[in-house]
C-alpha cells in the first residue's frame, strides 16, 4: 500500500509502527494533538486511491534509489528549489504506548484501545491510567481507571508533564478544541493541593475550577481543614484566583469567607504584603504588629519593611534585609526604631522615649577570595533597646547586658615575606553602665617571619638556622563615650590614637633529647599623639592633669626564655588475660619554667610641677619632691600603656596535666577499649621576681576543666591561691601565710561554671527551634533558650522535632514521654580582703516534654541562690494540629509578665492565616 509522505514527520517514529497498520500512524498524530505541543491540519488519504510518487520526494517509506529520476549536477533546473519553507513536523518526539493486557483498534468505530496499567509517554509528557481510549470519529481521548470485581476503582489517570502532576478520576480531551474536562482532580500546586470535583482545562497555561478544596494537609481523602473555592482560576506555576472562598475545618464551615482570593504559586520570591498581629498592651492601647510589605528587590537581594502602630502613639519600624551571592558572600542588614509613649500626658507617669537598634552580619565564601577577607557582625544602639521594646520579636533578648560589634578587612600579599595587614572596627557597649568602647579603626601590619641562617635546602637544625625575625605595626584610634554621646561629634573629643611597632627576635632547639629551648628578645616603639602633663597644687593638695596634643613617641625592650617538656605516663590495671572495667590510665604532663627581663626605663618619668607652695617650708617641699606621688610618666594614659618604670627580673613556673583512661567498651562487638577523657586540662601557674624586694611570688592560678556523661556536662574551674598574709588593715603584707598562722595558702577567688544538656534519647531530635535561636544570637544573646524565645510564633520552625519511626507507627499511646533538659550553673567566690563571700551564685535551665505525640511544653528560668528568687521565667505550650500549631507562652512574673496565644497553619504559603491574642495583667495603681 502507498503512502503519501506527509512532510518530514514520520523519520522520528520508529520503523517499526510503520509497518503495522495506518491507523496506529493516525493515533500517534492524535495524542500529538493530546499533549497540546503542535497543531496541525493533515488530510488522510482516502482508501483505496494511490498516489503518484513525485521526484521531490526526498524520503519515502521503502524508497529504492532506481525509481526516482536522476538529475546531473549540469542540467538542475533552479525550479526544483521551492521557496516556501516546510511546514513543522508534527512529532517533535518519540511516541511510546505500552498496555499490558491488550492494545486493539476497532476499524468500525474507530476508536484505538488500551487496557491495564496503560501508559503514553511523548517527550516530558506522560499520561498513565487503567484504560485508555482514543475516538478518532470524536477526536476525543478519554482515560480512566478500572473498576475490579470487587467495586473498588483502581489506576486512576495520572497526567504528568514536567513538574506539574495531575491525578483525576478520569479525563476526557478534544484534540481539535485542545480543551479538555477533568473530573474529581488532585493537583500539587506550590506547598497546597487543589482538589477539583470538575476542571474544565482552556489550554496548557489555564485552567478553571468548580467547587474545589484548596488545602496543605497531608490527608488528602480526609483533610482536617481546606479553603472552598467556587470558582477558581489557576495558572500553573504563578497563581489561583478564586471568587468566593470559605475556611471548611473538618467539613464544617466556619464564619470566615472572603469575596475573592488570590495565592501566589510562584517558584521564585516575588513582593506582597505583610499580614500583621494585634493585640492589646495596657500602657499603650490596642496595636498592629509586624505589619508591612515584603520586596523582592533581585535574586539576590530582598528588603522587609515593617511597622508597629498603638492606639495611644506610640509606633516602631524595622526593616530587615537579606543578600547573598553563591560562591561569593552572604548577609542580612537590620535597623529597628521604636518610639514609646507610656501613660497619658498629664499623669505623672507619663514619659516618651526613642530607642533603635542597628544588626549587621556579612560572612565571605573562603573560596572567592583566598587573599582578602572582609567580615562583619554589628549590633549596636540604645542601652536600654531591649529592655523596653515591646516587640514580641525582642523577648529573647530582654537579659542581653552586652552589645558587641566587630568589621574588618584583611588581605594578604603572596610573596617570600607574605606582607599582611587588616582593618578592624570595632564596638563593645555595657547596657548597664551605658558606657562604649570603640576603635576606629585599628590597623595592623605584618612581615612574615624571615630566617637570615637557615639553608635554602632542607630543614632548620639547632640555634642558629632557627633564629628568626619579624615585624608586626599595630595602630588604633580609641574612643570611650557614653550611650548619649553615641554618633555625635563630642564622642571623638577624648580619642586616643597610637602605632606600636614591634621586631620579636626568636630562636628553637632542643636541648638533652626531651626539651625544648626557646629564647626571645622584642623591641618595641610606641608612637602617640596624645600625651599628659600634671601639676600638683600644695595647698589643696589635689593634682591637675593636663592634655597635651602632639607627637611623641618612646622605646622599650625585654628578653625572655622559656624551657619545657612533656612527660608521659601509663598505668596499667589489666594484666594479660584479665578483662577489667578500667583498663589504662595515662598522665600528660606539660611543665615549662620561663624567665624574663624587662629593664627600667624610669628616664620617660619625671616629677609633677609644684604650685602654690609658698606656704611650705624647705624641709616640707623636699620631702615633697622626694616623694614617689609626684612620679609621673607623660604616657600614661596612651592607648599602648607606658614604659615599665622599675626593673623586673622574674621567673615564671607553670605545669599544665591531661588525664585519659582506657576502659572497657559497652558495645560488645568493639575490638578495641574506649578512650575517655577524665581531665581536659589541669594547669597551675605563678612567677617569682627576683628584682623585688617584698612580695616576690605571685599567686598561684589554677584552671581546669572537664566533661562527664559522654560530654553532655562542662565543668569548668579556676581559683587563686596567695602565699602571702594579711595585716589587721586587710592589706597583704611581705609575710607568708603559714607563717602567720594560717595555711599554706590563702583562697582569695574561686569560680565554678557548669552546663549540661541531657535528653531521654528517644527519636532523632532537631535543634529546637533553630530560627528563633539565629534571632537571639543575632541580638547578642545565647545559644539556646536559657533566656528564652521570640514571641512571634510565626518566626518559629514548625516539626522542628523528628519523632521516632516507632511511634509514628504505633497508635497507642507511647509510654516512653520524649524529653530535654539544658541546665547551667555558675558560682563566683570572693576573698581578697577576708570578704570570704558569695559575689554571684545563679542556676538557669530550659527544658522540653512532649508528653503526647501532639503536646509539648517547655520552660526556661532561673534561680538566683544568692539573693534568693527566680530570675525572668517563660513558660511554653505547643500543640501540633496536623497542618495548624497552637501556641501559648506565659511570662509570669517580673516587669514583663504576659501571656501569647497563637493559632495558624505552618504552611508558609498560607502563614497569614492565623489568630493571635497577647495580653498583659491589669495595671497595678
Amino acid at each position: 500500500m502507498a503512502f503519501q509522505k506527509p512532510s518530514h514527520t514520520f523519520t522520528k517514529i520508529h520503523l517499526k509502527a510503520l509497518h503495522t497498520n495506518n491507523f496506529k500512524i493516525l493515533f500517534a498524530l492524535s495524542f500529538t494533538v493530546f499533549i497540546n505541543t503542535l497543531s496541525f491540519a493533515q488530510d488522510i488519504p482516502k482508501k483505496g486511491i494511490p498516489i503518484e510518487r513525485t521526484a521531490n520526494d526526498s524520503i519515502v517509506v521503502g524508497t529504492d534509489s532506481l525509481l526516482v529520476p536522476q538529475v546531473s549536477e549540469k542540467v538542475k533546473d533552479s525550479t526544483l528549489k521551492d521557496s516556501i519553507k516546510p511546514k513543522k513536523e508534527l512529532l517533535e518526539h518519540i511516541v511510546k504506548y505500552h498496555a499490558v493486557d491488550y492494545t486493539k483498534f476497532n476499524q468500525k468505530q474507530h476508536k484505538l484501545y488500551l487496557y491495564n496499567e496503560a501508559t503514553i509517554d511523548y517527550g516530558d509528557m506522560n499520561i498513565a491510567a487503567g484504560n485508555i481510549t482514543v475516538d478518532y470519529q470524536k477526536n476525543t481521548v478519554y482515560a480512566k481507571g478500572i473498576t475490579d470485581s470487587l467495586g473498588g476503582y483502581t489506576q486512576k489517570p495520572v497526567f504528568t508533564q514536567g513538574t506539574n502532576v495531575v491525578e483525576p478520576d478520569s479525563i476526557l480531551f478534544n484534540t481539535k478544541s485542545k480543551k479538555a474536562l477533568i473530573y474529581n482532580s488532585k493537583t500539587e500546586q506550590g506547598d497546597g493541593t487543589v482538589i477539583a470535583s470538575l476542571t474544565k482545562k482552556e489550554n496548557d497555561s489555564v485552567y478553571f475550577l468548580k467547587n474545589a478544596k484548596y488545602t496543605t494537609a497531608e490527608d488528602l481523602e480526609d483533610p482536617e481543614y481546606y479553603i472552598r473555592l467556587l470558582k477558581a482560576k489557576i495558572v500553573p506555576g504563578k497563581k489561583i484566583v478564586t471568587g468566593a472562598a470559605g475556611l471548611y475545618i473538618y467539613d464544617i464551615p466556619t464564619p470566615v469567607w472572603l469575596p475573592f482570593g488570590f495565592f501566589p504559586q510562584s517558584e521564585k520570591q516575588t513582593s506582597g504584603i505583610l499580614i500583621p498581629s494585634f493585640g492589646e498592651q495596657n500602657d499603650r492601647g490596642y496595636f498592629l504588629q509586624n505589619f508591612g510589605y515584603y520586596f523582592a528587590i533581585s535574586d539576590y537581594v530582598d528588603l522587609a519593611v515593617y511597622g508597629d502602630y498603638y492606639t495611644n502613639g506610640s509606633y516602631g519600624m524595622r526593616l530587615e534585609n537579606t543578600y547573598a551571592k553563591r560562591y561569593k558572600f552572604r548577609g542580612n542588614l537590620g535597623f529597628r526604631y521604636e518610639n514609646l509613649i507610656s501613660s497619658e500626658r498629664g499623669f505623672p507617669d507619663y514619659s516618651k522615649s526613642t530607642v533603635y537598634n542597628l544588626r549587621w552580619s556579612h560572612s565571605q565564601d573562603g573560596k572567592s577570595n583566598p587573599n582578602s577577607r572582609f567580615s562583619a557582625s554589628v549590633n549596636l544602639g540604645s542601652s536600654t533597646y531591649y529592655r523596653t521594646s515591646v516587640n514580641q520579636i525582642n523577648t529573647g533578648a530582654f537579659l542581653n547586658n552586652t552589645l558587641s560589634s566587630s568589621v574588618s578587612y584583611s588581605k594578604t600579599f603572596p610573596g617570600e615575606l607574605q606582607p599582611n595587614f587588616s582593618l578592624t572596627a570595632t564596638h563593645s557597649q555595657n547596657t548597664n553602665t551605658k558606657s562604649i568602647s570603640m576603635t576606629l579603626p585599628t590597623f595592623q601590619g605584618s612581615l612574615g617571619r624571615m630566617y637570615p641562617f637557615a639553608s635554602k635546602t632542607g630543614s632548620k637544625k639547632g640555634i642558629i638556622q632557627n633564629i628568626n625575625l619579624q615585624y608586626n605595626i599595630r595602630g588604633e584610634n580609641r574612643i570611650e563615650t557614653t550611650d548619649s554621646l553615641f554618633f555625635k561629634k563630642e564622642m571623638f573629643d577624648n580619642a586616643k590614637a597610637g602605632f606600636q611597632h614591634s621586631i620579636p627576635l626568636t630562636t628553637n632547639f632542643k636541648l638533652f633529647k626531651y626539651f625544648s629551648l626557646s629564647a626571645s628578645s622584642n623591641f618595641n616603639e610606641v608612637w602617640t599623639f596624645n600625651t599628659v602633663g600634671k601639676t600638683y597644687d600644695a595647698l589643696t593638695k589635689t593634682t591637675a592633669i593636663e592634655d597635651i596634643n602632639g607627637f611623641d613617641a618612646f622605646r622599650t625592650y625585654n628578653f625572655s626564655t622559656n624551657l619545657g617538656t612533656t612527660v608521659y605516663g601509663m598505668f596499667n590495671f589489666e594484666k594479660e588475660g584479665e578483662d577489667k572495667k578500667i583498663k589504662a590510665l595515662r598522665h600528660i604532663v606539660r611543665p615549662s619554667i620561663s624567665y624574663n627581663i624587662n629593664p627600667a626605663f624610669d628616664k620617660y618619668y619625671e616629677r609633677a610641677e609644684v604650685v602654690n607652695a609658698d606656704g611650705l617650708t624647705e624641709s616640707q617641699l623636699d620631702a615633697l619632691n622626694n616623694s614617689t606621688t609626684l612620679q609621673y610618666t607623660r604616657f600614661e594614659q596612651g592607648v599602648f600603656g607606658a614604659p615599665g618604670k622599675n626593673f623586673s627580673s622574674s621567673m615564671g613556673i607553670s605545669v599544665s596535666n591531661n588525664l585519659e583512661a582506657k576502659v572497657r567498651d559497652k558495645d560488645s562487638t568493639a575490638t578495641k577499649p574506649k578512650k575517655i577523657v577524665l581531665l581536659n586540662n589541669l594547669n597551675f601557674s605563678t612567677a617569682y621576681n627576683f628584682a623585688g624586694d617584698s612580695l616576690q611570688w605571685s599567686p598561684i592560678n589554677m584552671n581546669g576543666s572537664t566533661q562527664l556523661f559522654d560530654n553532655k556536662m562542662s565543668i569548668n574551674f579556676g581559683a587563686t591561691l596567695d602565699p602571702y598574709a594579711l595585716d589587721n588593715n586587710n592589706n597583704r603584707i611581705n609575710t607568708f601565710n603559714v607563717d602567720n598562722g594560717g595555711s599554706l595558702f590563702r583562697l582569695t577567688s574561686a569560680n565554678v561554671t557548669t552546663s549540661w544538656s541531657i535528653d531521654s534519647g528517644k527519636g532523632k531530635k532537631k535543634e529546637k527551634n533553630q530560627r528563633a535561636i539565629e534571632e537571639n544570637l543575632r541580638s547578642g544573646g545565647r545559644d539556646d533558650d536559657l533566656f528564652g524565645i521570640p514571641e512571634d510564633f510565626a518566626l518559629l520552625d514548625p516539626n522542628t522535632d523528628e519523632t521516632d519511626e516507632d511511634e509514628t507507627k504505633n497508635t497507642y499511646y507511647n509510654f516512653s514521654i520524649p524529653w530535654s533538659l539544658r541546665i547551667a550553673y555558675a558560682l563566683n567566690y570572693s576573698n581578697s580582703r577576708r570578704e570570704s563571700q558569695i559575689s554571684s551564685h545563679s542556676l538557669m535551665f530550659s527544658g522540653d516534654i512532649k508528653l503526647t505525640e501532639k503536646w509539648t511544653i517547655g520552660a526556661s528560668s532561673g534561680y538566683d541562690l544568692k539573693n534568693v528568687g527566680f530570675t525572668y521565667t517563660q513558660l511554653r505550650f505547643e500543640r501540633d494540629l496536623m497542618s495548624w500549631r497552637m501556641n501559648f507562652s506565659w511570662v509570669p512574673f517580673s516587669t514583663r509578665s504576659s501571656w501569647n496565644f497563637f493559632i495558624g497553619i505552618k504552611s508558609n504559603i498560607l502563614k497569614d492565616l492565623k489568630y493571635e491574642k497577647r495580653n498583659q495583667p491589669d495595671i497595678r495603681l
